[in-house]
């Protein structure tokens, strides 16, 4: 499992997975939507660098559009091992939640 995955990238790795066309600028609108917190382009691809060296993600050269001056995007995929700190993720926080006494969600 990848150890040190900090709250950010945990965060940033789930709106990989949750947009379609996962890219920095996508990833950002999709965390600031989802947590109500703004987070800067720069940030976001500090983070997706750490997401794709640990494994968890990785990325491909889309294709170029006019929007971007011809520029292409880099798009960013969950990878198996992505999903699979995920959903231990999930787990671990599941079990947790689940022993606190007295708490009604």
């Amino acid at each position: 499992m990848a150890k040190n995955l900090g709250h950010l990238e945990e965060s940033v790795l789930l709106m990989v997975m949750i947009v379609e066309e996962a890219y920095g600028v996508s990833v950002a609108e999709a965390y600031e939507k989802q947590t109500d917190n703004s987070i800067s382009i720069p940030a976001i691809h500090t983070v997706l660098k750490r997401l794709e060296a640990k494994g968890l993600i990785k990325s491909s050269m889309g294709e170029a559009t006019p929007e971007r001056g011809g520029r292409r995007k880099r798009i960013f995929e969950a990878t198996p091992y992505g999903y699979k700190v995920i959903a231990q993720i999930r787990k671990n926080r599941t079990h947790l939640w689940s022993l606190i006494p007295k708490l009604d969600i």
